[in-house]
């Protein structure tokens, strides 16, 4: 990029030229702009049929040319913008850099987008390993049902947290932006997506160590998070005080955390949550060494380190758990909260919204607990199937250790026996599989492993003749290799895999992973047909 791009004055009266409409990025460039009052024309190599994201342009009056890049879109466009996908020693770069010699347009980035264009709205941004759909959702439906209007992607079946979306996602109309905002894991990914976003407030819903391949790098991982607490510690952070990691990384961030906004919720200990039971276990303090965790749910509750890292005041906490309902200890007030949602890491979710909407939105608690009422869920987590044959069909995104503990810890409160489906290819490879397995095993009376990964670690586990291995349930043909990120299982295989176990008799029968989402229309006509 040059100098003179930082420096240009844009007039409402030119026009912008987008190459690659049919992409994600390049389609919201192309909003984002006519949003903003500014003229635009949309190109793509790919033809109607086979532009995927089209359907988020038929409300706007674009002039479009898909099939080619005809000198009519050239010739009317005063800046072209290309995606960043577009490789600049790539043929169409270098007729376009030649073109711009001869001053016919001129040649601009994302990135001089995302400068001239301000999201110009409150900003918000949800990170964290587990629970930052169900979070961000539920703020959104709070805003919705107050009068503010959430700018939205659009984009069907895209979760959309990484990279240029949520920047480009925020300049978008409405009101407010409630952005999920992720990370492949890697220094510098979470920093680039807040330093574009630009929030004023931020949630971190947890930090565990589900998508690591080896337990050292869980710290290096839990850094990455940090990047998000450099960019908002003097702006209003919003985080879990039961996660001895995350409350270890504020500290160790912020040691003046008590004069700034932080803000924590959380909820009472195992013990006071009258489990009787209370679960220990150990979770990496942020000075290294193994800290005992009274686990409320895996990972969080209470702690105290020798270091001296211990559970924080919490600003909203969640007393008086029942199944659908929870009191809330807020800022002065107690409110009954009704709890539209199955499971305590929902209990979780629900406060980080209800903390964000009242201190950053100022949205009135009566309202928000209101409005609580009436969320429905969200698509795939714990989604609620049908019946068939007397048992309960269910749905769950869970696709790491932690989140396929705590979905069966909850539903294992509710229903006397399970059966689960596993469709998962872990993020951490053979070790997360192992462990993806053994939770369920943990929790579940019978467990299909669907996908080649998981029924590949079953194996083992058989050959071993470990004591566990009688819950293991085989389909009778051997799953084949199949990954596509999280994406474990096909189609065929989550149908072996749910014909396998229905014939066991359970109340009910959980479907977890990316596929068992991704499928989830196709398991609802399973269980529908006689």
């Amino acid at each position: 990029m040059d100098k003179e791009s930082n420096n240009r004055n844009y007039s409402s009266s030119d026009v912008f030229g987008v190459i690659g409409v049919c992409g994600v990025v390049g389609n919201l460039v192309i909003r984002v702009l006519s949003d903003n009052g500014f003229k635009v024309a949309g190109t793509d190599s790919k033809a109607e049929r086979e532009c995927n994201f089209k359907y988020t342009l038929d409300d706007y009056s674009i002039p479009l040319y898909l099939g080619g890049h005809p000198e009519t879109f050239y010739n009317t466009s005063d800046y072209i913008i290309t995606p960043p996908s577009l490789p600049v020693e790539s043929i169409l770069h270098k007729e376009l850099k030649d073109r711009t010699f001869k001053d016919e347009f001129q040649l601009i980035e994302v990135e001089d987008i995302l400068r001239f264009i301000k999201p110009g709205k409150p900003v918000l941004c949800v990170t964290g390993t587990n629970g930052k759909t169900t979070t961000v959702s539920i703020l959104k439906h709070i805003c919705r049902y107050s009068g503010l209007k959430p700018a939205e992607h659009g984009f069907k079946d895209l979760q959309g947290n990484i990279e240029y979306i949520p920047p480009l996602q925020c300049r978008l109309n409405g009101d407010v932006a409630v952005l999920e905002t992720g990370t492949f894991g890697n220094p510098g990914d979470l920093g680039f997506v807040i330093e574009r976003s630009q929030p004023d407030c931020g949630i971190i819903t947890n930090i565990t160590p589900d998508h690591m391949h080896d337990d050292h790098d869980f710290l290096k991982y839990a850094r990455i998070k940090g990047e998000f607490v450099d960019y908002l510690k003097d702006k209003k952070l919003i985080v879990n005080g039961d996660d001895p990691t995350l409350w270890g990384l504020i500290e160790s961030k912020i040691p003046d955390y008590k004069d700034k906004d932080i803000i924590t919720f959380g909820v009472k200990s195992s013990e006071e949550l009258s489990l009787k039971k209370g679960v220990v276990n150990n979770k990496l303090c942020w000075c290294g060494r193994e800290i005992p965790v009274m686990e409320s749910i895996s990972g969080m509750g209470d702690y105290k380190c020798i270091c001296g890292l211990e559970k924080p005041a919490i600003h909203y906490l969640a007393t008086d758990i029942k199944e659908n309902s929870f009191t809330l200890h807020a800022k002065k007030k107690v409110v009954e909260v009704i709890n539209p949602l199955i499971g305590l890491h929902n209990i979780y979710n629900i406060l980080g919204a209800i903390a964000a909407a009242f201190e950053f939105f100022k949205i009135p608690l009566e309202k928000i607990i209101s409005n609580i009422e009436s969320f429905n869920g969200v698509p795939g987590r714990l989604d609620y199937i049908g019946e068939y044959q007397g048992k309960t069909i269910i749905v769950d995104y869970a696709h790491n250790p932690d989140g396929v503990g705590t979905v069966l810890q909850e539903l294992k409160k509710i229903y006397n026996t399970i059966a689960v489906v596993i469709t998962v290819s872990s993020e951490s490879g053979e070790r997360g599989n192992i462990a993806i397995l053994n939770k369920s095993l943990d929790n579940a009376d019978y467990v299909i492993p669907a996908s080649y990964y998981s029924r590949k670690v079953a194996d083992n586990l058989i050959k071993k003749g470990k004591s566990v291995s009688d819950k293991i349930i085989l389909t009778t043909t051997y799953p084949k290799k199949f990954k596509k990120g999280t994406l474990g299982a096909n189609l065929e295989q989550i149908n072996q895999g749910l014909e396998t176990a229905l014939k066991y008799d359970v109340q009910a029968m959980v479907c977890i992973g990316e596929a068992a989402l991704k499928f989830r229309e196709e398991i609802r006509k399973i269980v529908a047909s006689p």
